[in-house]
C-alpha cells in the first residue's frame, strides 16, 4: 500500500498531496473481518490487493475519520469497491482488473446491482476502462493538502 501511494501517484499529485493522501487511504480492517478483501500473489510477493464492502464507508483506512460501518441494502444501495492497491512493480499487468472482477462477482452474488468507488487520479483510467463512470469529483483535505478524487459507479451484470 505504501509503495502504491508513494510511487503510482507521482505525475498526478504533488509531494504535499501524496503525503496528505496517506490520511485518507490505507487498509480498512473491517474488510478483512468481513471476508471481502483479496490479495494477488506472485510467489510470496503481494502484487496487489483490494476488496469490496457491504458497508456505508466509501473510502479510507482504519485511521481515517468519518467511517460508517452501517450495512447497505443490496436492493437499493451500491456495494463499495475499497482499498485497491497494486505494487508499482506489477502495475499495468492485469492485477487491478482481476481484483475488480473478483469484487464485482462477490458483490453481485450477494444481491448488489451496482458498485461505487472513490478513485484516485492514478486509478481513474483503469476504472474507466472497466466500465465505471464518473459520478462526482471532490477534493479531500483531511490530511492537509487537498487531494482530488473521483466517485465512480458501475451497474452489475
Amino acid at each position: 500500500m505504501e509503495a502504491a501511494i508513494a510511487e503510482l501517484q507521482k505525475g498526478f499529485l504533488d509531494p504535499a498531496q501524496i503525503a496528505s493522501s496517506r490520511m485518507i487511504m490505507g487498509l480498512d480492517r473491517q474488510l478483512l473481518a468481513d471476508g471481502t478483501y483479496f490479495m494477488v500473489l506472485d510467489g510470496e510477493t503481494i502484487a496487489g490487493c483490494g476488496g469490496w464492502s457491504r458497508r456505508a464507508t466509501l473510502y479510507g483506512g482504519d485511521h481515517t475519520p468519518g467511517r460508517d460501518a452501517a450495512l447497505l441494502d443490496p436492493a437499493t444501495e451500491p456495494a463499495r469497491v475499497r482499498a485497491m492497491y497494486t505494487h508499482p512493480a506489477f502495475a499495468r499487468r492485469g492485477v487491478g482488473r482481476l481484483i475488480l472482477r473478483l469484487c464485482e462477482a462477490a458483490a453481485g452474488a450477494e444481491g448488489f446491482r451496482r458498485v461505487e468507488l472513490m478513485a484516485t487520479l492514478s486509478g481513474r483510467a483503469l476504472y474507466s476502462q472497466c466500465g465505471y463512470e464518473d459520478i462526482e469529483a471532490i477534493e479531500d483535505a483531511r490530511g492537509g493538502a487537498p487531494v482530488p478524487l473521483v466517485r465512480m459507479g458501475k451497474a452489475l451484470g
